[in-house]
């Protein structure tokens, strides 16, 4: 339905992720939540432990894009392993933002390989983390097509 995304800011839009995921387990998922060096849009803990970290955007772009990958690196301490970049689209040529990711996402300094393709809007990279060649963080990339009407 449109009207759930139209006009609708990223906070606005994150809040819908958070809606299904806070209340299904039995873990705190939060929004905007302090992570060593920023604050996280979502941040999921169980046990009192990071199970994952997401950051929300706005594609506006490549440079952009790996832009948000540096600030989803920078919150990440070496315990956590298992994070997300969440673009929503509002381009109407949707498959020319997915080139464009898969493209651009091998540039980045931290990349280390491609895992998969969940499907034509869902990918699966590995990463490390700042400052630790050898700590491998998984990132999946996850883009949602909501045009403007």
């Amino acid at each position: 339905m449109p009207s759930i995304y139209s006009g609708k800011e990223e906070e606005h839009l994150r809040d819908h992720f958070l809606l299904f995921l806070q209340p299904r387990y039995e873990w705190s998922a939060t929004g905007e939540t302090f992570n060593k060096s920023g604050k996280t849009d979502i941040l999921i803990r169980y046990n009192n432990s990071n199970i994952f970290i997401a950051e929300c955007k706005f594609w506006k772009g490549p440079k952009n894009y790996l832009a948000t990958i540096t600030q989803l690196l920078g919150y990440l301490t070496w315990r956590d392993s298992k994070t997300a970049v969440i673009i929503f689209v509002q381009n109407k040529d949707f498959s020319a933002v997915l080139k464009s990711v898969e493209e651009t996402t091998n540039q980045y300094p931290n990349y280390l390989g491609f895992v998969n393709k969940q499907n034509d809007s869902w990918f699966n990279y590995r990463f490390h983390i700042n400052g630790d060649k050898n700590r491998e963080v998984k990132v999946a990339v996850l883009l949602f097509h909501i045009p403007s009407i």
